[in-house]
């Protein structure tokens, strides 16, 4: 597993190496104009800068503090729901139809309508990252349920769970790689959701995030200091993915043996 891991990081690494290697030489042989290809030391200067200066952390953090709140409510909320969906056969047939039908539904499109009730605040951008995860998540979660074989759930009636007693039991831990997996697609949507809102709107009431950092960058025709948040976002979807879902992920359901090794 170690040297299956170590393998891993080398490949990465060398992909890296050889994709800056490959960005430089573009840049020095002129095939793309420099103003919107800015050499690998430009952009790094500019990331230095911007952390330097507090400028770029700043609007990261603000981001976060956003998606976390966002995060927290849409996770929450997409546990309940789907666990009701397993108490109740009445309540999944109609949840069921409420997630395949908002599930369609990019955040975007939503936006107009959430800005003519909450206006620009920070409460709209939070209903976004809520609506981001919630339904992928809860239609990962459903499925995972469903594909919980039945000697399971008996089991569990057997020894007196039922409710949410026998969801938390019972139904998460078998299908936690569901839940795994829920919580990974709603992350990646919320996070594109959040960025996506903070381009067209900007700021809120208490501040702005890094997609209004971005968009000023290409106002301004700051195109490091634009590939410089972009790598912020790529360094967070890093850390998020192999600090923590691959962390998770290995000291659980790998444990557990419930997926490949």
């Amino acid at each position: 597993m170690k040297s299956e891991t170590r393998t891993e990081i080398r490949d990465q690494i060398i992909f890296i190496i050889c994709f800056i290697g490959a960005w430089y030489l573009v840049n020095r042989l002129g095939l793309v104009s420099s103003l919107v290809f800015p050499s690998p030391g430009e952009i790094g200067n500019a990331f230095i800068k911007g952390f330097a200066e507090g400028e770029l952390i700043s609007y990261t953090l603000f981001s976060l503090k956003l998606i976390a709140k966002g995060l927290l409510i849409g996770i929450g909320l997409a546990f309940v729901l789907s666990s009701l969906a397993v108490i109740s056969k009445h309540f999944f047939a109609i949840y069921n139809l409420i997630v395949s039908v908002f599930d369609l539904l990019p955040g975007v499109a939503l936006l107009p309508l959430v800005l003519s009730i909450f206006g620009v605040c920070e409460t709209t951008i939070i209903i976004i990252v809520v609506h981001s995860i919630i339904w992928p998540m809860s239609r990962s979660l459903m499925d995972g349920f469903k594909a919980i074989p039945n000697i399971y759930i008996e089991s569990g009636r057997n020894i007196g769970l039922k409710g949410f007693n026998l969801v938390r039991g019972v139904y998460l831990p078998a299908a936690f790689a569901s839940v795994l997996s829920g919580l990974r697609v709603g992350w990646a949507r919320a996070w594109r959701g959040l960025l996506a809102v903070e381009m067209i709107f900007g700021t809120t009431g208490t501040g702005a995030g890094i997609g209004w950092y971005i968009f000023m960058r290409r106002i301004n025709l700051d195109y490091s200091g634009l590939y410089a948040a972009l790598i912020v976002i790529i360094i967070i979807g890093i850390i998020i993915e192999y600090g923590l879902f691959r962390s998770i992920e290995r000291n659980t359901i790998r444990k557990w043996g419930m997926t490949a090794q």
